[in-house]
């Protein structure tokens, strides 16, 4: 199975065609297919007297689906227009007709609780709870805090049922499957087992009465991210609320945190062991090869073991082809891989012939990017992608919620210069060790010269070379907030400039390859509107997704900025530069005036710029441009050499 929101959004048929022949030949017999259900919801709520205007505000925009139907938002980047609905729609059954062709048993959609608020007047008796705010920056009620029906109520089986049943009206018999995620994020108002249980068992009644046959697949992000609610009674009775065989659970963050060691194979509940690996379909270079060549095999192995599969639950793709290619492979394996003989044959398929610089590379790439073992959950922080959104100073001058934290104030004219006590920045997070990558790039850039017609070798060389530049960045943008805060306007002035240098010249590197393009995922969006209006709709929706995310007030960013950042050309150069740029400025103003650094004001000025831009309509390139393996070690030779 897999799960990417961030990445297919935009998917034409062509592009899903190419994707599902893609699982087919890995093996994949269990995908999500949750395209084109707010059509069906449309239908459905028809008949509980809901009108397509009291859906404006409910359905998200088309980038923001995925939150929307978790019941995280309502409302932020739609409406959804009727085109849309049926363009969807009309996917869904080309998707599905094709995974089942193919031998797959799709994975439909069911009821959650996800309720119009126009429910609450059509059913004023109901039990409809309205769930608290999820990120918003001032709870704004436009898309803040959803409504949900309680499980326990009659009318949720009525409605699931409904659900049902209109799916296998417009689909057939596909499947027997259904996701529910009820509680994903949603604590259930009371940690009393017994109510869980009664809850659990409504939200089966729900699909059962619609699909006797019914089993209910369920995401175990919960038991992680809320432990401390989830304790083994409370997990218990969720677990055992349907009868055994009826759910199953996806082990989400296996890779990383499984939760079948913790809780007795999920007491006994069939689960799926799964790859979350990565977080806002950001770009870099991470992985854990070890615990995907292990992980599943002590997992079927173990002890009274009730792993069924196991599966990608990524939030995004196209990127680290290595981890997912390995972890594909793990559906079919009864014995741990060795690992760098692996990479040593997957080298050779990869590139179509044996280099021994690139099987070097990969050795040492095993080794550091994917050996990371600190139990951290990878999300992209470099500063180039998540530029900080704070005081270059603080403790006794500036807001206290702010997050540099221990150092040493001291007093000097009007304003505060500062001695560093300890780490005062938040850190990227950083698992290895970049000299040893930098190694592993010039190996790469040695092998290349018998490569230099394959299209993957170009991809590794360019992310390659992205991941040493973007780290080597961090280290530069510290460099800068040091001089600023040793009032050195000199440093600051050479290091600055070598931090915009460094975003442009990453810039042109990423424009030489194909797959690191911002206009690509700009003219798919604008590809599926069918007048001006859903055009500008749905650029913006695409344009804000991989930058502000959410909502904004004039000085304060979304909670979720940078979420979903991402290293393309375009992005960089018109995104990424103008912040840096205009905060460095902001900091040369701050020692010129020997004044405090005028936080606010950059706020107010970026914010405006980041809305101008997620409003634009300016055209970005789709080709590659330049030549990759020149750029790369041209751009080796200035900075990494």
């Amino acid at each position: 199975m897999q799960l990417r929101y961030y990445s297919f959004v935009w998917w034409d048929w062509k592009r899903w065609e190419k994707e599902i022949d893609w699982m087919a030949l890995q093996g994949v017999n269990l995908p999500l297919a949750f395209t084109g259900q707010e059509a069906i919801w449309q239908k459905v709520f028809q008949g509980f007297n809901v009108s397509s205007e009291d859906l404006y505000g409910f359905f998200g925009g088309p980038a923001f689906l995925a939150w929307s139907r978790m019941g995280n938002l309502h409302g932020w980047g739609g409406p959804l227009s009727q085109n849309w609905l049926d363009q969807q729609l009309k996917l869904q059954k080309r998707i599905l007709s094709h995974m089942v062709e193919l031998g797959m048993t799709p994975v439909l959609p069911s009821f959650s609780g996800n309720v119009p608020a126009v429910f609450r007047k059509l059913f004023s008796t109901a039990n409809i709870t309205r769930l608290g705010d999820w990120n918003t920056v001032d709870g704004d009620p436009r898309w803040c805090c959803t409504y949900l029906l309680g499980p326990s109520d009659p009318l949720f089986v009525e409605v699931g049922k409904a659900f049902i049943k209109q799916q296998i009206k417009e689909y057939g018999d596909v499947t027997d499957i259904y996701n529910c995620d009820t509680f994903n994020e949603n604590s259930p108002p009371t940690n009393d087992p017994t109510y869980i249980s009664s809850l659990g068992a409504a939200v089966y009644e729900a699909m059962s009465k619609g699909n006797r046959d019914a089993v209910w697949l369920m995401q175990g992000w919960l038991f992680s991210s809320d432990a401390a609610f989830w304790k083994p009674p409370q997990m218990k009775a969720l677990l055992h609320s349907v009868p055994i065989g009826k759910m199953i659970v996806l082990d989400l963050f296996a890779d990383v945190k499984p939760i079948w060691k913790k809780s007795s194979q999920f007491y006994g509940v069939p689960y799926v062991w799964c790859m979350l690996h990565n977080f806002g379909d950001n770009i870099e270079m991470y992985g854990i090869l070890d615990a995907i060549s292990s992980g599943p095999i002590a997992a079927r192995t173990s002890y009274n073991s009730t792993m069924v599969g196991v599966g990608m639950c990524m939030e995004g793709i196209e990127q680290n082809p290595v981890v997912y290619e390995l972890m594909s492979e793990m559906a079919f394996r009864k014995q741990e891989v060795q690992v760098e003989e692996w990479l040593k044959n997957y080298s050779y398929r990869r590139y179509g012939s044996s280099v021994l610089a690139i099987e070097e590379a990969w050795k040492i790439l095993y080794h550091t990017i994917y050996n990371c073992t600190d139990g951290i959950a990878d999300h992209n922080k470099d500063y180039i992608v998540e530029f900080p959104d704070i005081y270059p100073f603080l403790e006794g001058s500036q807001p206290p919620q702010r997050r540099i934290k221990d150092l040493l104030l001291v007093k000097k004219n009007h304003r505060f210069s500062l001695k560093e006590t300890s780490n005062d920045l938040p850190q990227p997070h950083l698992w290895y060790s970049t000299k040893e990558v930098i190694s592993a790039l010039k190996l790469f850039l040695d092998g290349g010269n018998d490569l230099s017609e394959s299209l993957t070798y170009r991809y590794d060389l360019v992310d390659l070379t992205r991941q040493a530049l973007s780290k080597f960045a961090n280290q530069v943008y510290l460099d800068v907030i040091t001089s600023y805060q040793r009032n050195d306007a000199k440093s600051l002035d050479l290091n600055s400039r070598k931090f915009l240098e460094l975003i442009k010249d990453i810039d042109t590197l990423l424009a030489s390859d194909d797959n690191f393009l911002l206009g690509t995922w700009l003219e798919s969006a604008k590809s599926l509107a069918a007048s001006q209006n859903e055009r500008r709709q749905y650029e913006w929706n695409a344009r804000t997704q991989v930058t502000m995310w959410y909502d904004n007030t004039r000085t304060n960013q979304s909670k979720l900025h940078d979420y979903a950042n991402k290293f393309w050309s375009g992005l960089l150069k018109d995104y990424y530069l103008p912040r840096a740029s205009t905060y460095f400025s902001y900091l040369f103003r701050s020692l010129q005036e020997n004044k405090y650094f005028q936080l606010e004001e950059w706020r107010e000025e970026w914010i405006s710029y980041s809305n101008k831009w997620q409003a634009g309509d300016g055209l970005y390139a789709v080709s590659a441009v330049g030549d990759a393996f020149g750029i790369s070690k041209s751009l080796f030779e200035k900075y990494l050499s």
